[in-house]
């Protein structure tokens, strides 16, 4: 772009250009630092949202969902069983959430919901996955996608859940921490 369709200042000076995130010193994109789980949450959260939200069938949100950029770079089988495994136990993992909510589950948003889901999801099918992973990766989605404080509810709820449905290792964990 040459300099006389540059934008420009109110006294009329060329303005500099702000420096683009996620590229380096050379304008090449930088590598992201998400791993495949983290990305199949992702993906399994935007499809879950869909579900919430429109009633779509797990097909039709499957197919569209795989189709989406990136989605080559997630774990594929950790992604169907978040997606699949939500859909399937949805009353289950609603009546597992809402004794620990403070407001009807309709009233949760659609985002808050779909987290709760792959959270209490992965801390009962994941047993690979550390609980205080599941806690993180799941607030974290919260923050990224969700409104300004929603994080921190689902955090309190998964506080709540973890000891629940992973006692033996959330004992053993803090049990670690006090010695």
């Amino acid at each position: 772009m040459s300099d006389e369709h540059a934008p420009t200042s109110a006294d009329n000076s060329p303005t500099p250009r702000q420096p683009r995130k996620g590229l380096t010193s050379t304008g090449v994109r930088k590598a992201s630092s998400k791993s495949a789980r983290s990305r199949s949450r992702e993906f399994a959260l935007q499809a879950l949202y869909q579900h919430l939200v429109g009633r779509n069938s797990a097909t039709s949100i499957d197919m569209f969902t795989r189709d989406l950029a990136g989605f080559h770079k997630s774990d594929a089988a950790h992604y169907d069983a978040l997606l699949h495994g939500c859909i399937e136990m949805e009353a289950d993992l609603n009546a597992l959430i809402a004794p620990k909510l403070d407001r009807k589950i309709e009233e949760l948003s659609p985002i808050e919901h779909a987290c709760l889901w792959i959270g209490a999801y992965e801390l009962m099918h994941c047993m690979d996955v550390p609980w205080r992973v599941v806690l993180n990766e799941v607030i974290e989605l919260a923050k990224e996608f969700g409104g300004t404080d929603g994080h921190k509810y689902v955090n309190g709820i998964m506080n709540a859940l973890a000891p629940e449905l992973r006692a033996d290792e959330v004992n053993a964990d803090k049990a670690g921490k006090k010695a």
